[in-house]
């Protein structure tokens, strides 16, 4: 089980991995070992989420979500296959846990009586400056 927060956790059978060559340097080894690993998770098929969750993860997540509702989170920081399914796995629960984190409500506030005495002073101190710049008479 993957512990998400006190309320949710995910069964490990929901979540898939794909693995694949990781790209950039590191010669021979890169282009015939398979380290790099691609966690795949199906949010529209998965029982363990509400569907408000469902909704919140799919908001919060869109750029990482495809058309069919499958999230991928890939790493291949690491060179063993081992440490980049951790390191996906690991990257995986922090993004549901950010995205089902509690929205803070703003709570309103009023602008400051020294910040509205500076706009006002700034506006005239300008106005002032324009107004000097017409005053040229023509010579004849």
């Amino acid at each position: 089980m993957l512990v998400i927060s006190p309320k949710l956790s995910l069964p490990r059978r929901e979540i898939q991995f794909v693995y694949g060559t990781s790209s950039g340097p590191g010669g021979q080894h890169v282009n015939k070992v398979a380290t790099k690993a691609t966690l795949l998770f199906d949010l529209h098929a998965s029982d363990s989420i509400s569907n408000y969750q469902k909704n919140r993860i799919e908001h919060c997540l869109a750029t990482r979500i495809n058309k069919k509702g499958i999230l991928r989170v890939s790493s291949s920081k690491y060179r063993s296959q081992r440490a980049n399914k951790e390191a996906a796995t690991e990257r995986f629960v922090a993004l549901l846990r950010e995205a089902l984190a509690p929205v803070r409500r703003r709570r309103k506030t009023r602008v400051p009586y020294a910040s509205k005495k500076k706009r006002v002073e700034t506006k005239k101190k300008r106005g002032a400056t324009k107004r000097l710049r017409g005053k040229v008479q023509p010579e004849l």
